[in-house]
């Protein structure tokens, strides 16, 4: 398969590409990549394996690049998004431009190029907020925030391209993801770079919302078995099972490395924070038979080893 993978530079792109690139995920015979580079995209996070793919520096919003980009292409894996809930509740309009007006770019072209495989990497925020219980794929979605908003956006869009033109598409929907390159914004890496760098950890609110973890590399296995097996038009969501509070988060971070609670420090919480996500990942469970290999906690301190010994990485960032 000749891939194109769109937002290739960040965290859970970069990963991926690395998995293919390293031999872990096969199948591929070509791969292009097309980012952006904006602040979370990072193109040393694929330094060492530049000479085994192509590298495009675009954005998804271009038709001209994104045209370009799918000559020699039979599918695309879209990673490309602005992300942080933050960042969408400050300012949407870059994640309304990005995160929709995008993928129907990279949707209107990919059915003028006869793209035969389209993946689409959604999230869990879709759903919105649950109280108890999961998510399953036919739940509607109702999302809080602006970046869960556009998200969903673009995963209508996927589902009418499929109907409409027929565009073999599918979109897997994950929950919070951790592991090494992730851009230190969200809340395992800022924890992390913040004690090593002798700063308190902000805990919003009271620390009692509650996330569904896993760790990026059972992802990316996830998405390459879409990518070859899924059925078209489906959602298959991608879960753990493993759902932790951020107050038992930021403790478990704090003991791992050594720390006593009191570098915790407790800030006012964001407007719309969601209380918790959870997924119900029985069907792609089914259909797949994988479930996620690395156990939390073990996964947990081989990324904070990593982010401890990759401060030449978190350098570049600070320079960016």
């Amino acid at each position: 398969m000749r891939l194109l993978v769109t937002g290739g530079a960040g965290f859970i792109g970069s990963n991926y590409v690395r998995a293919i690139l390293t031999g872990s995920l096969p199948g591929v015979t070509s791969l292009k990549v097309l980012d952006n580079l904006t602040y979370a995209g990072n193109k040393s996070n694929l330094d060492d394996l530049t000479s085994q793919f192509e590298f495009i520096v675009g954005d998804i919003c271009d038709q001209s690049v994104v045209s370009k980009s799918y000559k020699n292409v039979d599918a695309v894996v879209n990673f490309a998004a602005e992300s942080h809930v933050d960042n969408s509740i400050k300012d949407s309009r870059k994640f309304i431009e990005t995160n929709v007006l995008g993928v129907q770019t990279l949707l209107s072209q990919a059915v003028k190029s006869e793209i035969t495989r389209f993946i689409q990497v959604s999230t869990d925020e879709v759903y919105g907020s649950i109280q108890d219980g999961s998510w399953d794929e036919s739940t509607a979605i109702a999302p809080n925030s602006p970046y869960a908003a556009s998200k969903a956006a673009a995963d209508l869009l996927v589902s009418a391209f499929n109907k409409t033109h027929g565009l073999n598409t599918c979109i897997t929907r994950c929950c919070n993801n951790y592991g090494p390159y992730q851009y230190p914004e969200k809340i395992i890496p800022l924890f992390i770079t913040n004690l090593i760098n002798g700063i308190e950890i902000p805990i919003y609110g009271r620390g009692d919302n509650i996330r569904e973890w896993i760790h990026v590399q059972d992802h990316c296995k996830a998405i390459h078995e879409v990518l070859f097996n899924g059925k078209s038009g489906n959602v298959y969501n991608v879960g753990s099972g493993v759902e932790t509070t951020n107050l038992q988060l930021a403790q478990t971070i704090l003991e791992i490395m050594g720390f006593s609670h009191d570098k915790m420090v407790f800030v006012p919480d964001r407007p719309g924070h969601d209380f918790r996500y959870s997924l119900d990942s029985t069907k792609y469970i089914q259909e797949f038979g994988n479930n996620p290999k690395i156990e939390f906690n073990l996964g947990l301190e081989a990324t904070i080893n990593w982010y401890q010994s990759n401060s030449s990485w978190l350098n570049r960032l600070a320079k960016k």
